[in-house]
């Protein structure tokens, strides 16, 4: 026997290979997608309902991306005026350090003065990084709230490790974010490189410049480096924002059973969509019969068609079709004919014609204008149709 094959059966808490490499057997199922025969695209009930939870496609980088930016925004537009802040603050502190009683009363008071300068400097900064994360994520996904995503749901602390080792090591989503980590070091890392090459002579000579220059080329170098950086990431979040996207919607997808499902939620169990069509065709029906006495005429075949018209020159251009009906409904139509002495004459063609061609509500089209001119003629001639009354 085999080897291998005495090995496996000696083992069978190991799951059998599906391939091999080099000698070494794996389990190609574990490559195998998580949601086979999701085929379907999410419809909007299902799209709505995951918005509701809290779930939508944004990326996760413009809204860092976004706060740096502002941030950094603000402080160059600002940085004078938070420059004369600290150095008054530095040099009352330096100038009176000697004078100082400590107390807990003057700690308490300094405190709070220190606090209160400090505020002034880092609110507008705080205000920029708010706007900017609220607006990163508002531009993406709207005004959306939800607490879904912060309740607390058991089923969710079930521990599997195939599941688990599917979506460590084989996940796009994971594979992404390693390439996503690995381009924004060196992008970063590149972007840093050209700003100091640039400024490199003017770093270069710092030693021989006062301190105040020194600082201000150094913090200036800083602060392209990081401006710069922010807009690279904010670059980057737009390719990322498709990818989430489409990784969204792969994630809503549904097999062919969901969507019958919900279908059926949506417009009804077939039996009862059935029977709300046979109610609609009885109110419809009884709508008809309740017509079939104002009828001028009724046109029939004689047995198996039976159409009621009926003329009125000041509300209709021409006679309309108020009953119509087959079989059962037709023999109906002539008993209530018979009934009201609504006059009943038999014209195949033109039974059948309108039968088939008009829905009960619908003039005579042009085509038939001649043949239900005789008709009315006919009427006119027994005293039982008044052209001028009419008109």
């Amino acid at each position: 026997m085999n080897a291998e094959i005495v090995y496996w059966k000696s083992h069978p808490w190991v799951s059998e290979p599906r391939g091999e490499l080099c000698g070494y057997s794996f389990n190609l199922q574990l490559f195998a997608a998580e949601d086979e025969g999701r085929t379907e695209e999410p419809t909007e009930k299902k799209l709505r309902e995951a918005r509701e939870k809290g779930q939508v496609a944004k990326t996760h980088e413009l809204a860092p991306a976004a706060v740096l930016l502002f941030s950094f925004i603000v402080i160059v537009f600002l940085a004078a005026w938070m420059y004369d802040i600290f150095a008054r603050m530095t040099k009352y502190y330096m100038s009176s350090f000697s004078r100082f009683s400590l107390t807990q009363t003057t700690l308490i008071r300094e405190f709070i003065r220190i606090s209160i300068e400090s505020a002034k400097v880092l609110a507008p900064i705080f205000a920029a990084a708010v706007v900017a994360a609220f607006l990163g994520n508002v531009i993406q996904v709207g005004f959306q709230f939800s607490a879904h995503p912060m309740r607390f749901d058991l089923s969710k602390l079930r521990f599997d490790p195939a599941t688990v080792m599917k979506r460590v090591f084989f996940s796009r989503q994971i594979a992404m974010n390693f390439v996503k980590t690995i381009f924004k070091v060196v992008a970063i890392g590149f972007v840093a490189y050209l700003v100091i090459v640039n400024d490199y002579d003017d770093i270069v000579r710092t030693p021989d410049v006062s301190v105040t220059s020194a600082l201000l080329i150094i913090s200036m170098t800083s602060v392209k480096v990081i401006l710069f950086s922010a807009l690279v990431l904010l670059f980057l979040s737009i390719p990322d924002y498709f990818f989430q996207k489409r990784e969204f919607i792969e994630s809503l997808k549904m097999t062919k059973q969901e969507l019958k499902e919900e279908w059926k939620e949506t417009i009804g169990d077939p039996h009862v969509r059935a029977r709300l069509r046979e109610m609609q065709r009885e109110i419809v029906m009884k709508n008809m019969i309740r017509e079939v006495p104002k009828a001028d005429v009724v046109i029939t075949n004689p047995t198996h068609y039976a159409a009621a018209l009926k003329y009125d020159s000041n509300t209709m251009e021409a006679p309309q079709l108020i009953a119509k009906g087959i079989d059962s409904m037709a023999l109906r139509i002539r008993e209530i004919a018979k009934q009201h002495n609504v006059y009943i004459v038999e014209n195949r063609p033109l039974a059948q014609e309108l039968c088939k061609r008009l829905e009960v509500g619908d003039f005579i089209p042009p085509d038939l204008f001649y043949a239900v001119s005789l008709i009315y003629s006919e009427l006119y001639r027994m005293g039982r149709f008044d052209f001028k009354r009419a008109m």
